[in-house]
């Protein structure tokens, strides 16, 4: 099916910053902190500049938001959201679960993502109505309807760990039957292709999982923060499902 050509951008721009990350990995690059104590790289910068240029050449009017390089047009009508390295501390260490993940929201609606695993070796993207594809093959979530029957996968856990839903989280996990960290990209992939189903995150920004919620929604799944409320730009946490477990899920975490 042909795409439309806010997701083509979206894969060109996703297909250059992969070349990018590519000549750059295994590099031993410096690496400097940023305010928030978060590292970066000069692969992060270039990553970000190379996507912000084929995005801002074929939609000159649309905002930008990136995590290296600034925010433009915030209250634009379209919007686009990038992480070029989410995952920069796995990408420093030299294991391959970092991506760059790429959004476009419209009036405050997610529309279309791609998350893009160069290293890893999978590139998954969507577009609301029209589906989710994980390197062409079409995506669809599971059809389990039983936590006792779900596999669960939490990453990020610190702040929940400390926060007030840490004993309904324990309490979860036991009625599960599986419980895994996959963590960063990994776990909406799997969730999205129907082989997990359940995912539990805190401590995230709407940069690291628009792209995702765009291709966990587009395969049937649900994906709301852990109050139930839809994901925005102040978004913290995750709760993303099958959909048929997502209510049972919410609740049990209250």
């Amino acid at each position: 099916m042909a795409h439309s050509e806010f997701l083509a951008t979206a894969l060109d721009a996703a297909r250059a910053g992969a070349e990018v990350i590519r000549r750059y990995y295994q590099a031993n690059l410096q690496v400097t902190l940023k305010a928030d104590k978060s590292p970066v790289t000069q692969a992060d910068v270039e990553t970000e500049q190379v996507i912000r240029r084929i995005i801002g050449q074929r939609f000159p009017a649309h905002g930008f938001y990136g995590e290296e390089t600034g925010q433009s047009s915030l209250d634009a009508e379209y919007l686009w959201l990038v992480d070029p390295i989410d995952g920069t501390k796995a990408f420093v260490r030299e294991y391959p679960f970092f991506s760059t993940q790429i959004a476009l929201m419209h009036r405050g609606r997610l529309l279309v993502g791609v998350s893009s695993a160069p290293v890893y070796g999978e590139l998954a993207y969507a577009e609301i109505g029209r589906g989710a594809w994980l390197d062409e093959q079409p995506l669809k979530v599971s059809d389990i309807a039983s936590i006792e029957s779900a596999a669960i996968s939490a990453s990020n856990l610190k702040t929940l760990a400390s926060g007030p839903r840490w004993a309904s989280f324990g309490k979860l996990v036991t009625r599960a039957q599986r419980i895994r960290g996959y963590g960063d990209f990994l776990h909406y992939h799997l969730l999205a292709a129907g082989k997990i189903d359940v995912v539990i995150e805190s401590d995230v920004s709407i940069l690291d999982i628009a792209a995702l919620a765009v291709i966990v929604e587009a395969s049937g799944g649900r994906f709301t923060d852990l109050q139930g409320r839809a994901i925005d730009l102040n978004t913290t946490s995750v709760l993303a499902t099958n959909g048929r477990l997502h209510d049972e899920t919410l609740q049990a975490l209250r």
